[in-house]
């Protein structure tokens, strides 16, 4: 690991989906965002269940669609501790 550590931006998938679900009074599964999205899956499932999971801007575009976001509701930064010393 480099001096700055690795990045991390976390997609908040299970919170927008919760969220969504609460709003639209149904239960909304990954299968449902994957065969609206084109998104596989076990893409969403790693996603949803890998903190950091590293994917790219087709993805993001394709989930903040669904749900209707911008990519700054569907992304969080998370500093690491070597964060402070820059």
């Amino acid at each position: 690991m480099d001096r700055w550590g690795v990045p991390m931006i976390r997609i908040k998938l299970k919170h927008l989906l919760d969220e969504k679900s609460f709003n639209e009074r149904r239960r909304i599964t990954l299968n449902e965002v994957s065969e609206v999205t084109g998104i596989s899956r076990p893409t969403l499932n790693r996603i949803a269940n890998t903190p950091g999971y590293n994917t790219n801007t087709d993805i993001v575009d394709a989930l903040c669609k669904y749900f209707e976001c911008t990519p700054c509701e569907l992304l969080v930064y998370i500093p690491n501790e070597t964060d402070g010393d820059i």
